[in-house]
């Protein structure tokens, strides 16, 4: 359920970031691999928060990320093992997850009115 949440909160950063578009067409979402963020359920909050704004009817673009640990002691950056948090290179337990947690709205496409020509006007002497 708390991806009712994100979702108003992501809706309000593309809106806020939008800026004087007319419309927003895309959104680039990064999510980590140990997120508890479930794509189907921000889409389908997407489709009906996102109604009577700009943003009606734009795409939602989801990007995982796996999750990495980094073993403290040697250094080494490896992927993520639920069954085994050892380091492979130095035997030691001393990790912490480096990657995988992220959420984050990565980029927003809009499309802008077309701007109307100015008229010149030239001055009198």
């Amino acid at each position: 359920m708390h991806e009712l949440s994100v979702t108003t909160h992501l809706l309000d950063l593309a809106l806020d970031h939008a800026g004087t578009a007319t419309r927003i067409t895309d959104l680039h979402l990064v999510i980590g691999q140990l997120s508890s963020i479930i794509d189907d359920s921000v889409q389908t909050y997407w489709e009906i928060i996102s109604e009577n704004t700009i943003a009606a009817g734009s795409k939602l673009h989801f990007r995982r990320v796996p999750a990495e640990l980094l073993c403290e002691p040697c250094n080494l950056r490896f992927p993520f093992n639920m069954d085994d948090f050892m380091c492979p290179q130095c035997g030691n337990l001393s990790v912490k997850i480096v990657a995988g947690e992220e959420f984050y709205l990565d980029s927003i496409e809009i499309e802008c009115a077309e701007q109307q020509p100015t008229e010149a006007k030239r001055e009198q002497p």
